[in-house]
């Protein structure tokens, strides 16, 4: 028979036992990176007053900019036409679901730096983009920018329908399947008992891919889109100071990282309190929705 401590007695209060060896890991984890921070920051080699010079220097922080709107504008448009494809995979229709299944299996089996140069040279494929009378030269339309959006879109645009339908897949069939007994039309059953749950397992995820693709815009350096690592690549290729410049955009990066991170723990947070608030009636909504139609 266990003894049971009383709520509020020494005994439930007592911390758990730690062993000498995880303190001395501790104390050796701390003396390694203090060395690390020392010699970082000592070694003359590393030009710190370089990297304090170009930290804020105009160009870099255009280039912060441009990544920033490369990053939301392909998020944003990943996650819309993910959630079509979401949707279309889950089709009754065979032909929607195989051509959704191809897309994904297409820009998640190649390379992205490799779509991204595709794009780029889609003019040497079709000169002209049109139909008829109405055709315009194509190289100027595929600018270096519009190239990068349509490969970072159409790219993350493959992993988000992936995630999104393995959030659908989260929520019990049962629970479809109630809701279409009570006669709402699919499209309702998707919007208003499928999506709501399912964004409970989606919302961390999509909070990971954009930093995923905040790190990811790195490549478009390639196609000469003046985003951070182009513009710190600018900078060292006229003064020669290869690693601070890249220090200074690793440190952006590092930056622009962690604020995603603690937004997307917020955003987590919050919806998790809103769908605990919510209680899991929905099919009596859903009941009461028919009954109104």
């Amino acid at each position: 028979m266990t003894d049971v401590a009383p709520p509020g007695s020494l005994l439930g209060a007592r911390k758990p036992y730690r062993s000498r060896w995880e303190y001395a890991g501790w104390a050796a984890a701390i003396i390694i990176v203090a060395l690390l921070l020392l010699s970082t920051v000592t070694n003359p080699n590393f030009h710190w007053e370089v990297v304090g010079e170009y930290l804020a220097a105009p160009i870099i922080l255009a280039g912060v900019w441009m990544t920033l709107m490369l990053t939301a504008v392909s998020i944003v448009l990943g996650v819309l036409i993910g959630a079509v494809l979401a949707v279309m995979m889950r089709s009754q229709s065979a032909v929607l679901a195989r051509l959704a299944s191809a897309y994904v299996w297409f820009f998640r089996g190649t390379p992205l730096l490799v779509q991204l140069i595709f794009w780029f040279n889609l003019a040497a494929l079709y000169p002209t983009i049109g139909l008829g009378a109405y055709t315009v030269n194509a190289t100027h339309i595929i600018t270096p920018f519009f190239a990068a959006i349509i490969g970072l879109t159409t790219n993350e645009a493959a992993y988000m329908a992936e995630i999104i339908r393995g959030g659908f897949e989260s929520v019990h069939r049962g629970q479809t399947e109630a809701a279409s007994s009570l006669g709402l039309r699919p499209r309702h059953v998707t919007f208003r008992i499928l999506l709501p749950q399912a964004m409970k397992v989606i919302v961390p995820v999509i909070g990971n891919q954009a930093i995923a693709m905040l790190k990811n815009s790195s490549l478009v350096s390639v196609l000469g889109v003046s985003e951070l690592l182009h513009s710190a690549e600018i900078i060292y290729g006229t003064n020669y100071q290869t690693i601070p410049l890249l220090i200074v955009a690793s440190i952006w990066y590092l930056a622009m990282s962690s604020v995603l991170t603690v937004v997307q723990h917020a955003v987590e947070s919050a919806y998790g309190r809103d769908t605990r608030s919510r209680s899991p009636a929905k099919l009596k909504a859903a009941r009461q929705s028919v009954g109104d139609q």
